[in-house]
C-alpha cells in the first residue's frame, strides 16, 4: 500500500541525512588539522515507480508526461575538496607548506604514500620524517653537492654531522696604489766580510769547507733566525753544509730564505731597467754583496747576530760572518697579508707586496711579489723565475693607465706548493684586482701612502652543518659554521590527474586509488605542482560557516523525513481504526 512506501521513503531521508551529518561532523572536527581537505556528501534520487511513461502528441491529444513516484534518496558519494588552505608561518625549518596541486611523497616501509601535511621533523638519524614516522622522499646530492635528479631516496639532513672545508680558488683585492710615490731604484745591499782561500780571492764555486781557517765542516748547520723583510720577521731556516757545498749554494739558500727574487724576476717587454736588484755577487777580494729587491717593503735586515752556526752535534761554533748594510731598499711599496685555505681547510698565510717599478707616458707600472712560509718547494713561473723553499713568486708587471685604471691582466695566478702534506697539491688560486666593486686603482695620494687589502675569498676552514632552509623549488640549502652554504637535497612532489580519486589512509596520508591516476613525480614549481614555502604549514580548508549552514540544512532534512514517517504512521492508525 502507498502508506508503506512512504515509510521507506522517509527512512531513506533519515539515513542519507544521518550520513551527511557524519561528513559535516568530520569536517568540523578537523578544522584545525594541518592541511586537512574537507569532504562533502552528494545525494541522488533512488529509482522511481512508473505508473505511466506518458504518450506522444496525436491529432486528438496533446500528449502526456510520465507518471512517476520517487522512492526516496540515495547517497551518491563523497567529494574531497583539494583547494589550498591558508599558509601560516611557523619559523620551524622542517615545516613545509605547498601552494599548488602537488603532494609530498613519503614512505612507510616499502609503501609509497602521499600527504599535503608538511609538519616534518628530524629523527635520531637526521632523517626527515612525518609526525607518524614516514620518511620524506627527495633527491640527494653527490660529493660535490650537486643534486642527483631522478633517484628518489629518503631525505637526510645531517645537522652537526656533515663537515666541510673548501679550498680557496679566488681572492679579491681592493685599494689604491699611490701614483705620487717614489719610483723604486734600489734594493737592500748587504756586504759580507771577505771570504778567502789561502790568500787568493774566493769565488761562488769555492767550497764552504775550503775557506781560510776552515770555519765550516761537513755536517755544520747554519741557521737564519731573526732576519726581517720589510719589518716582518722571515721564517727560521737552517742550511746544512756538505763537503761539496759552495759559497754560491749558501747565497742561494740565503736568497730563498729572505724571499728575494733574482733580478726582480723581470719579464721581457717590461718598461723597467734591464737589470733589477735581487741577487748576489763576489769580487776578486772575496767580498760578497747580497742585493734584495726594490721597494721599502722588500727592505732586508740581516745582522751577524741573526746567523747561528753549530756543528753536526749541535755545539755552537764561532760565527765567521760580518755583515754591513750598505744600502736600504727604496721606492713606494705596500704589503698586505691574507689567508688562503687548502683542500682540508688548513689556513695558509701569504704576503702580497706591490712596488712602484716605473712611470712613463702610459701611466704607472707596479711589480707584485708573493711570499709564503707555507710553500714547500718553490714555484715555476711563466717567465722562468723560480723561488726556493719558502715560496717566492714575482708575477708579470701590472700596468695602470693615466686614469689610474688597471690596463694589464686584472688577475694574478698563484700556485702554492704543498707537497707531502696530504692535500691537493698545488693549491692554485687566482688573485683578482678588478672583480666588480673590488678594484685596485693607482691614483695620486699626495702625502699619503698606498693601501691594499684582501676583501673576500671563497675558501673556508672546517665547518659543520648547523642550519638549513628550503626554497620555492624544494631545494634544501645547508649553512655551515664556517660561513659556507651548500645544497644538501631537494624535496620531490607528486601530482595526480585526479587527486580526488586518492584513498584516505589516515594520519593525513593518501594512497593511490583506482581513479586517481598514477603519480607524476617531479620537483616543486614544475607541471603545476606549485611551490614550497619553508618554515610554514598549510591549514585546514574547512569553511566553518558553510559547515554550520550545511548542518542546519541536514538537521532540517532529517526532521522533515521523520515527519513523513510520523504522518504515515498516523494514516495507518486511522486506517486501522476503520476496522473497529
Amino acid at each position: 500500500m502507498g502508506s508503506t512506501t512512504a515509510l521507506f521513503t522517509g527512512l531513506s531521508g533519515l539515513n542519507a541525512n544521518a550520513r551527511r551529518l557524519e561528513v559535516i561532523g568530520n569536517n568540523i572536527a578537523n578544522v584545525n588539522t594541518t592541511a586537512f581537505k574537507s569532504n562533502r556528501m552528494l545525494f541522488s534520487t533512488t529509482f522511481a515507480r512508473n505508473y505511466n511513461l506518458g504518450s506522444q502528441p496525436a491529432e486528438t491529444s496533446g500528449g502526456t508526461n510520465p507518471f512517476q513516484v520517487g522512492l526516496g534518496v540515495n547517497v551518491a558519494g563523497t567529494q574531497r575538496n583539494f583547494a589550498n588552505g591558508a599558509v601560516g608561518a611557523t619559523g620551524i625549518p622542517t615545516d613545509m607548506a605547498l601552494e599548488g596541486d602537488g603532494m609530498f611523497i613519503v614512505k612507510r616501509g616499502s609503501q609509497q604514500l602521499f600527504t599535503r601535511s608538511g609538519a616534518f621533523q628530524l629523527n635520531s638519524r637526521n632523517d626527515l620524517v612525518t609526525v607518524t614516522g614516514e620518511r620524506v622522499q627527495g633527491y640527494g646530492v653527490d660529493d660535490r653537492f650537486n643534486i642527483v635528479a631522478g633517484r628518489v631516496q629518503d631525505m637526510n639532513i645531517p645537522l652537526g654531522v656533515l663537515k666541510l672545508a673548501e679550498a680557496t680558488r679566488n681572492v679579491n683585492f681592493s685599494g689604491n696604489l699611490n701614483a705620487d710615490g717614489t719610483v723604486a731604484t734600489a734594493g737592500t745591499s748587504l756586504v759580507f766580510g771577505a771570504l778567502r782561500v789561502g790568500g787568493s780571492g774566493a769565488t761562488l764555486t769555492t767550497p764552504l769547507t775550503g775557506l781560510d781557517g776552515t770555519p765550516f765542516a761537513d755536517g755544520d748547520r747554519i741557521t737564519i733566525d731573526g732576519a726581517q723583510r720589510g719589518g716582518k720577521t722571515v721564517p727560521v731556516r737552517t742550511f746544512t753544509v756538505t763537503a761539496t757545498t759552495t759559497v754560491g749554494d749558501f747565497m742561494s739558500f740565503l736568497q730563498n730564505t729572505l724571499g728575494v727574487v733574482p733580478n726582480g724576476g723581470r719579464s721581457s717587454g717590461d718598461p723597467t731597467p734591464s737589470t733589477e736588484p735581487g741577487g748576489f755577487a763576489i769580487d776578486t777580494n772575496g767580498v760578497v754583496t747580497f742585493t734584495g729587491n726594490w721597494g721599502s717593503m722588500n727592505d732586508l735586515k740581516l745582522v751577524a747576530g741573526d746567523i747561528r752556526v753549530t756543528d753536526s752535534g749541535g755545539v755552537a761554533k764561532a760565527n765567521p760572518f760580518t755583515i754591513t748594510k750598505a744600502q736600504a731598499a727604496t721606492g713606494e711599496s705596500v704589503r698586505t697579508g691574507f689567508v688562503v685555505y687548502d683542500s682540508l681547510g688548513t689556513p695558509r698565510n701569504v704576503d702580497l707586496t706591490m712596488v712602484l717599478s716605473a712611470k712613463d707616458s702610459t701611466g704607472t707600472h707596479w711589480r707584485a711579489f708573493l711570499h709564503s712560509a707555507d710553500d714547500t718547494d718553490g714555484l715555476h713561473l711563466e717567465d722562468g723565475a723560480r723561488g726556493g723553499t719558502g715560496f717566492v713568486e714575482l708575477v708579470p708587471l701590472l700596468s695602470f693607465n693615466t686614469q689610474g685604471r688597471l690596463t694589464s691582466t686584472p688577475s694574478i695566478p698563484m700556485s702554492l706548493d704543498l707537497s707531502q702534506e696530504g692535500v691537493i697539491d698545488p693549491l692554485n688560486v687566482t688573485l683578482n684586482l678588478g672583480q666588480g666593486a673590488d678594484t685596485v686603482t693607482a691614483f695620486s695620494n699626495t702625502g699619503g701612502s698606498s693601501q691594499i687589502a684582501a676583501v673576500s675569498q671563497d675558501g673556508a676552514a672546517l665547518g659543520t652543518l648547523s642550519s638549513f632552509a628550503v626554497n620555492d623549488n624544494g631545494v634544501i640549502t645547508g649553512g655551515f659554521t664556517n660561513g659556507l652554504t651548500r645544497t644538501i637535497g631537494q624535496v620531490v612532489i607528486a601530482r595526480f590527474t585526479n587527486a580526488a580519486g586518492l584513498v584516505d589512509a589516515g594520519n593525513n596520508l593518501f594512497s593511490v586509488g583506482p581513479n586517481s591516476g598514477e603519480a607524476v613525480i617531479t620537483v616543486p614549481t614544475e607541471f603545476g605542482t606549485g611551490r614550497v614555502v619553508g618554515g610554514a604549514l598549510e591549514g585546514s580548508n574547512v569553511d566553518l560557516s558553510q559547515e554550520f549552514i550545511n548542518m542546519i540544512l541536514t538537521s532540517t532534512g532529517y526532521s522533515a523525513s521523520s515527519r513523513v514517517i510520523t504522518t504515515t504512521d498516523q494514516l495507518i492508525q486511522q486506517l486501522l481504526a476503520l476496522a473497529r
